[in-house]
């Protein structure tokens, strides 16, 4: 075979041609290949059996109030206006003087400072069998109470809103940039689905201020396992994943065709080059995803039923409805790690509420009350919530303190996320923090420790996923809560 100087190149043709899904996602293919291919990446095998196949990764940005959530604390009413003293080490209603690891914050959150109970702005009650408390502002995500497993004794280090990048990847922002949660899990394992990415992102990211797109990075483990933004339009689902216009299907087969011509040209040249087997396959890949990756986000398939349980008829759910419904399709087509963003609104976060927390936390979980409810029902229902972890996280919670004359600033020493499915133990509550929700004071985890629980029930250990000349401190790994595990 010959070819004509006025012929172009494989790489021109994969520019014009559209058969990537952008740079980005079209290296994370081509590279992993390379790298199994050489012996030199991950496996794919678990280090021990697991117990869940994917993860979606819920994150509230802003801080949402773990008081008018998952840990509401009724002694805050019976303390309103009550005057108290802040600090890293404890409160004059929490003593004895508890220890406290470091605070780094770039405001005066962890000084000493004189503030009055702030009583609570939404009612509680038990829910399900199990009597979790759980406030009336989550009455759907309540619903699924015996499934739910609060941990309601988290701490973090940032008492500002780099608290965010924190969460994702286990660092101070100062320290730098590091891999997230997200980008270790599909490094440690292999694709469950040739045509899908194995993470993906939705929402709108953290704005700059907050580590940006670094919340879903992979940093030096490469930009092979970097989440992959999606949004939910089968006509504009990912970056450069449509043909050019006026491209025809049966057009763009046979310049896909001659492309292949072009490879196995150059594989016969060299039978022992196995870059070229694995970009044959990565192109064949990203051509198959032009089919796939708009079908998954096309929701006109799913019933009527199952539109209005997820809030898609209804204006103040729809957006978050579309992804959690989206985000449940990823997963049932063996998507990895599908993380999603709520509350980004250019800065801190929507979820921020120094003032006005009522009528704040009242829109937003409005918003996503209702979407996150109907996911578990849904993965449940169809079999799919045993394999797949479900993870609702925000950066810090809120004080038990006023700010100005309705908020709550911002709260490290103790707050709550919740996992559910993936074999973590559901209608439990682990840890707890005293008696005004300051301090975390029983079974106390640093964020990296929710990490290695998510790698524990994928089926990886923290500690051997090791990146040759890069060291890692102990509190990188985090530890495993076995005690929630089913």
């Amino acid at each position: 075979m010959s070819l004509s100087v006025n012929q172009p190149s494989r790489r021109a043709f994969l520019r014009h041609t559209g058969l990537g899904l952008g740079g980005v996602a079209l290296s994370s293919m081509l590279y992993r290949d390379l790298l199994a291919d050489n012996g030199t990446a991950p496996s794919g095998l678990t280090h021990f059996a697991p117990r869940a196949k994917s993860v979606i990764w819920l994150f509230m940005i802003g801080g949402a109030s773990h008081l008018e959530s998952f840990d509401p604390k009724p002694a805050l009413n019976q303390y309103a206006g009550k005057a108290f003293v802040e600090t890293p080490y404890g409160n004059v209603l929490d003593s004895p003087f508890l220890e406290n690891e470091r605070v780094v914050a770039f405001d005066p959150n962890n000084g000493f400072v004189r503030k009055t109970c702030y009583p609570l702005q939404v009612g509680f009650k038990k829910r399900g069998e199990s009597g979790l408390e759980i406030s009336d502002w989550w009455p759907h995500v309540g619903d699924c109470a015996d499934d739910l497993c609060l941990i309601r004794s988290m701490w973090t280090e940032d008492s500002n809103h780099g608290a965010q990048l924190q969460f994702h990847t286990g660092r101070h922002r100062i320290d730098g940039f590091f891999p997230t949660i997200g980008a270790w899990a599909t490094y440690g394992l292999g694709s469950l689905n040739d045509n899908l990415p194995e993470f993906v992102v939705m929402g709108t990211p953290l704005a700059d201020c907050c580590g940006g797109q670094e919340a879903h990075r992979a940093n030096y483990l490469g930009p092979q396992y970097d989440g992959i933004p999606l949004q939910v339009d089968p006509e504009n689902s990912m970056p450069y994943l449509a043909p050019e216009q006026e491209v025809f299907a049966e057009e763009q087969q046979q310049q896909f065709g001659l492309l292949e011509q072009l490879n196995q040209f150059t594989a016969e040249q060299h039978p022992d080059d196995q870059a070229i087997r694995a970009r044959i396959r990565a192109y064949e890949l990203a051509f198959r995803m032009q089919t796939t990756v708009p079908e998954v986000v096309d929701l006109q398939q799913e019933t009527e039923t199952t539109r209005r349980a997820y809030g898609l008829d209804q204006e103040e759910t729809k957006t978050f409805g579309q992804q959690m419904l989206t985000a449940r399709r990823l997963v049932e087509r063996g998507v990895r790690f599908v993380q999603v963003y709520h509350g980004n609104n250019g800065g801190a976060g929507n979820w921020d509420a120094h003032g006005n927390l009522k009528s704040n936390h009242t829109k937003m979980c409005r918003q996503v009350d209702q979407p996150i409810g109907a996911l578990l029902k849904d993965l449940k229902q169809r079999g799919l919530l045993d394999e797949t972890l479900v993870v609702w996280a925000t950066e810090f919670g809120r004080t038990p303190g006023t700010q100005g004359s309705n908020g709550r600033d911002h709260h490290p020493y103790g707050f709550t996320v919740w996992m559910a499915g993936g074999g973590i133990k559901g209608g439990i509550a682990h840890g707890a923090t005293d008696e005004l929700g300051f301090h975390a004071v029983e079974n106390r985890h640093y964020v990296t420790d929710v990490h290695a629980t998510v790698l524990h029930q994928l089926g990886l250990d923290a500690r051997r996923l090791v990146i040759p000349g890069r060291q890692r401190l102990e509190r990188d790994f985090g530890h495993p809560i076995h005690e929630i595990m089913a």
